[in-house]
């Protein structure tokens, strides 16, 4: 097999790559931000696959895997029906996902598919980090559990990470965030996940760029008693009108915009937020070895990164980070007691190593 083709379905958005596996170099893309049912959408991804040549596998990224989809899993009815099983988990992802993963299994029914979940990497949390304080008769019934999610840049930026500190991944302590459209926190002890900020849905935790992340749960029982907001209006407000366009009245949810029009206030509650949630989660670890940036916010944005660690020097951080290295490497100063590491978000290369991986294993 030397390609393999990766399938990003988002809710507003539909990122595709043809990944060479022998080099893990992208040979060739597609992404729109566009639905990926949109007619741009499906033109972009008809137009790569049209350069494509022979393609060895799809791999498909799946948002939420729920209780049963635990690692990267070769498509066939099980694993087709525990992830429809996960869809209401994650409405706005999911179902574009499944919907483009039939289609293409059409036209490219000759090679295997994989789903490959962003909770997978969180499946072994302790259980005392993943248990909700609820009634058990609701957790058992419904599942409730912390999942956590953008598992695929996880496992990506601590590979990436253990290369730069030349230690091997099972042997690192590390504060992790991936700061983008959606953010998270996660905690990794021994090469494993052990916290993370974001739980049952991709809603919890530190406040993004349109979600709320984590309130008050009275307060929002408080909202659905007034008589001019019901479920519906609540729901699409903490997803797509909060966060940082929430806390800029409404400017953007744009990180790069906000810091051009130095709103210190929205900017200064999402740091607080960040910081708030990698404090929290340095308590599941015994040492810290580096803060690890990854995500297109963490990656290429210094001002957020000065600002979150500008407040952690109770753990170690430095305050004082050094100039981008034009890749991924080293933005604290020599010797500082924990290194902070920025990490190019690199989904696509994960997604394909998953994939590979999944269809070795399946054929023995």
């Amino acid at each position: 097999m030397t390609t393999v083709l990766t399938v990003n379905a988002g809710s507003n958005s539909l990122k595709a790559h043809l990944v060479d596996t022998a080099s893990q170099e992208v040979v060739d893309s597609a992404e729109v931000e566009q639905p990926s049912d949109s007619d741009e959408a499906r033109q972009a991804l008809d137009e790569l696959l049209d350069r494509s040549g022979e393609v060895g596998a799809v791999g498909h990224r799946l948002v939420h895997g729920g209780p049963d989809l635990r690692a990267p899993s070769v498509v066939d009815d099980e694993t087709l029906t525990a992830a429809h099983r996960a869809a209401d988990l994650a409405p706005l992802h999911v179902p574009p996902a499944l919907e483009l993963l039939e289609s293409l299994r059409g036209r490219l029914s000759g090679c295997p598919h994989v789903l490959c979940p962003d909770t997978a990497f969180h499946s072994g949390l302790p259980e005392i980090a993943a248990t909700y304080a609820l009634p058990e008769s609701w957790r058992e019934r419904y599942g409730l559990r912390r999942y956590g999610f953008h598992g695929l840049s996880y496992r990506w930026a601590l590979d990436r990470a253990a290369d730069l500190l030349d230690r091997p991944a099972r042997e690192l302590s590390l504060l992790m965030t991936h700061l983008g459209g959606g953010c998270s926190v996660c905690a990794v002890r021994d090469g494993r996940s052990v916290d993370t900020s974001m739980g049952f849905t991709p809603l919890e935790g530190v406040a993004m760029s349109k979600r709320s992340g984590s309130v008050d749960p009275g307060m929002l029982l408080w909202l659905l008693r007034q008589d001019d907001l019901d479920l519906d209006t609540v729901e699409h407000a903490l997803h797509h009108e909060s966060g940082l366009l929430g806390l800029s009245g409404g400017r953007s949810g744009d990180t790069r915009e906000l810091v051009a029009a130095g709103d210190t206030f929205a900017l200064g509650v999402f740091a607080h937020r960040i910081r708030r949630e990698l404090a929290a989660a340095a308590t599941s670890l015994d040492r810290l070895d580096a803060l690890v940036f990854t995500g297109e916010i963490g990656w290429d944005q210094p001002e957020v990164r000065a600002d979150v660690v500008a407040g952690l020097s109770l753990l170690g951080v430095p305050a004082d980070l050094v100039a981008d290295p034009g890749g991924d490497g080293v933005v604290s100063p020599p010797g500082a007691a924990v290194p902070v590491l920025v990490v190019r978000p690199r989904e696509e290369l994960q997604l394909a190593r998953d994939t590979l991986a999944a269809v070795e294993s399946a054929r023995g």
